[in-house]
């Protein structure tokens, strides 16, 4: 099936106000009403610079991306709001052709920064936005969103990463040797579970190891309190570092702990 989704499958800007209804339910389907952005809002945005991409198998919305203009008072940037696949069509690597598609859309309408954020402790969409995009972290947002009741959200902060994708620029060439770097994130094994037990936060290598949990939403669901803690301490890790200069430059599995993700910290100076 997956062959023949890819194969067939085409991406375009949405601009008429059925293929955004079209969208709007599709959202619904995957999230919920509340969660959907409303189609007069998506009109607008489609307007006044930003856009709305759909994914389409044969004549049907199977994914969508939506971005709109962002200013930070100096900087005019695309912010990309949100990106959604039906349940069918996951794990088909239709959300990185979304971004590709996202990332050409934003160049031929003059943005040269595409903006937005993502729970750090979600390594599907931190190996597709570090990884594979090339994108990297330069803040830490605690509860960004405030309290949220979806199934993803439901009962823990909402801390998030601020990604930038330089959109201009080729992506660095990756850390090699990653695995000799300082972890500075000790853990144990518990139960089954990786648990983070001890944090370094005055190392001083340029480039440094942040371990995380390869399975979060299933330590939610198990042992809620292990994902408090996941949470707490990795907030603490990040923030440090961020604050001192450096910005999330990868995430790559862990050659040892298969339950377990690496992310890659780097003096922002020494990136460049």
């Amino acid at each position: 099936m997956k062959q023949e989704v890819l194969s067939s499958l085409s991406i375009r800007s949405l601009h008429t106000v059925k293929e955004l209804e079209a969208v709007y339910q599709l959202e619904t389907r995957i999230w919920s009403v509340e969660d959907a952005v409303p189609v007069n809002h998506t009109v607008a945005t489609v307007k006044n610079g930003g856009f709305v991409l759909g994914a389409f198998f044969k004549e049907a919305l199977i994914g969508f991306q939506y971005s709109f203009p962002g200013f930070d008072g100096n900087k005019v940037y695309l912010c990309s709001h949100s990106l959604g696949i039906h349940a069918d069509y996951r794990a088909f690597g239709i959300g990185e052709k979304l971004k590709i598609a996202q990332k050409e859309t934003a160049l031929e309408k003059g943005y040269d920064l595409i903006s937005w954020t993502y729970d750090p402790l979600e390594t599907v969409n931190a190996n597709l936005n570090l990884h594979k995009l090339g994108a990297v972290c330069t803040r830490y947002i605690e509860n960004a969103y405030g309290e949220m009741s979806d199934h993803m959200n439901a009962g823990i902060s909402t801390d998030r990463f601020l990604v930038e994708w330089r959109i201009k620029e080729q992506a660095a060439k990756r850390c090699e040797k990653t695995f000799e770097l300082p972890i500075v994130l000790e853990t144990r094994t518990e139960n089954g579970h990786s648990v983070p037990i001890k944090a370094d936060l005055n190392h001083g290598s340029e480039k440094l190891l942040v371990p995380v949990p390869g399975n979060f939403q299933d330590i939610k669901k198990k042992n809620f309190s292990l994902a408090l803690k996941w949470r707490e301490s990795t907030k603490d890790v990040f923030i440090h570092y961020i604050n001192e200069g450096w910005i999330v430059t990868d995430l790559v599995k862990d050659p040892i702990r298969e339950d377990q993700y690496l992310y890659l910290l780097e003096k922002e100076n020494v990136f460049l």
